[in-house]
């Protein structure tokens, strides 16, 4: 990396000490951490020192525009200056159509330039959302970011927090004057809170390796909307994810690994993973092509949705088809989670969020079940009737309003009875109405699925799928 070479070149517009290139904290460093060698360039700053650097340059050669706080300047706090430089460099990703990255260290407005300076984050707001969903945005949280400064990265498609990190819109020092509640920044909005919560979607030891995650994600994303992410094709992760899944639907199984199966060289990035861990959410490459996976997790309450998954889905669906992402959906959910929790949490709100994201969504989605679908769970999980492109069912799966035994002992509760709730009965009963209601070939003939396949067959036809 030519840090000093850009460094000299910056001093020449900078006041000494404008940029700290030696402190670990400085933007320039961060942003040069980001960077290819030699790629970053600063865009042209104030006369006087200001909490801001701005640069464009290159991420594995493709451009992009970044930006960092300097926390060594009254706390990273934005005034007029600060956000007008934060302003140009928005609008210049989106003039260029370029994807931004933020590094984001920042205590607020700032304090002195009061009104002002609550402006000044409303403008950045404003060019955020003026960007969603014409070029990625990739906010890294790597210090202490307080008021305005949280509403930003909230605003933008990914949020990288680095593990000594916290953001709040009210920092302890409030809390405690008028809560009279003692808490640590990091309790407050550490990493851990917030990955828990869907305002963080990775979360990186350091700043060096909070640049790594960055790289790696702009490597699945497009660097535009409408502008297919395509890399050289490489072979899966191995020829049968259906090793990974048992055949009991009483056994648990982690999802993650089907997905590396079907995955070129076995490789899933997985955003949000502690947020509603029973719906996985990522990107992988299936021929050389990104494609983001949605799907659900039997390890965590066995694959049932429930309020903050059908929210994680949608935000996930939503977003990829903002960027012409395909989908594929892997599915084995016994369907959504009942109870009076989830009923006044709002899960026929959020259900529908999830519905309404996959029926919106006009890129390819492909679904393939993998073991079971029923009920509702069914339908949202990108049913044909829903619009998927494509519907696969392996050999052995299940789809119907509910599983086999929960049907016989509603359908058959008084020859159970009688019999005195025989297990033998109960499973003879089981197994026929399984065979004549909810077997995959059941679907495929009445036309609810399209295909029956083995599982060794899956990578082909989602990939022959997306490709039509």
């Amino acid at each position: 990396m030519s840090l000093h070479a850009v460094t000299a070149g910056a001093a020449r517009r900078l006041p000494q000490g404008g940029l700290r290139p030696e402190d670990p904290r400085s933007p320039l460093r961060r942003l040069a951490l980001l960077c290819d060698p030699g790629s970053l360039r600063l865009l042209d700053p104030p006369a006087e020192p200001i909490a801001v650097a701005a640069a464009v340059g290159r991420v594995n050669g493709r451009p992009v525009v970044c930006y960092g706080h300097d926390a060594g300047l009254s706390a990273g706090a934005v005034g007029t200056a600060e956000a007008e430089l934060v302003v140009r460099a928005l609008r210049l990703a989106r003039d260029r159509s370029v994807p931004v990255v933020a590094f984001l260290e920042s205590a607020g407005a700032r304090l002195q330039e009061g009104a002002a300076a609550l402006g000044g984050f409303g403008r950045i707001f404003y060019e955020n959302v003026a960007l969603t969903g014409r070029v990625p945005q990739i906010s890294v949280i790597a210090g202490l970011s307080a008021g305005g400064g949280c509403y930003s990265p909230a605003l933008t498609d990914f949020t990288v927090m680095t593990r000594d990190a916290a953001m709040f819109l009210t920092g302890p020092g409030v809390v405690k004057e008028v809560l009279a509640e003692e808490i640590s920044a990091g309790e407050l909005g550490g990493p851990d809170v917030h990955r828990g919560n869907g305002v963080c979607h990775f979360v990186a030891e350091d700043a060096a390796a909070a640049a790594g995650v960055v790289r790696d994600l702009l490597g699945y994303l497009p660097p535009r909307a409408g502008v297919p992410a395509l890399r050289e094709p490489e072979p899966p992760g191995d020829a049968d994810p259906g090793q990974h899944v048992p055949r009991s639907p009483r056994r648990v199984y982690d999802v993650r690994s089907v997905i590396r199966s079907i995955a070129d060289a076995g490789a899933f990035l997985e955003v949000a993973e502690r947020w509603a861990p029973n719906m996985v959410t990522g990107f992988a490459r299936i021929e050389g092509r990104t494609v983001g996976v949605i799907a659900n997790q039997p390890k965590r309450l066995g694959g049932v949705i429930d309020v903050h998954a059908s929210e994680k889905g949608a935000r996930f669906v939503t977003g990829c088809d903002r960027f012409g992402i395909p989908l594929l959906v892997l599915v084995d959910t016994p369907g959504f989670m009942p109870g009076r929790h989830q009923e006044c949490a709002g899960i026929i709100r959020h259900g529908a969020g999830l519905v309404r994201a996959f029926a919106a969504a006009s890129v390819p989605r492909v679904t393939v079940v993998l073991r079971k679908a029923y009920g509702g769970g069914y339908i949202t999980m990108n049913s044909k009737d829903l619009g998927a492109s494509h519907t696969i069912a392996w050999t052995g799966a299940e789809i119907g309003v509910m599983g086999a035994v929960a049907a016989v002992k509603l359908l058959h509760r008084r020859e159970l009875a009688a019999a005195g709730h025989s297990p033998a009965l109960l499973e003879r009963l089981a197994d026929e109405y399984a065979a004549r209601h909810i077997s995959a070939g059941r679907a495929l003939r009445d036309g609810t699925i399209d295909a029956v396949i083995p599982p060794t067959e899956t990578r082909a036809r989602v990939a022959e799928a997306l490709s039509l």
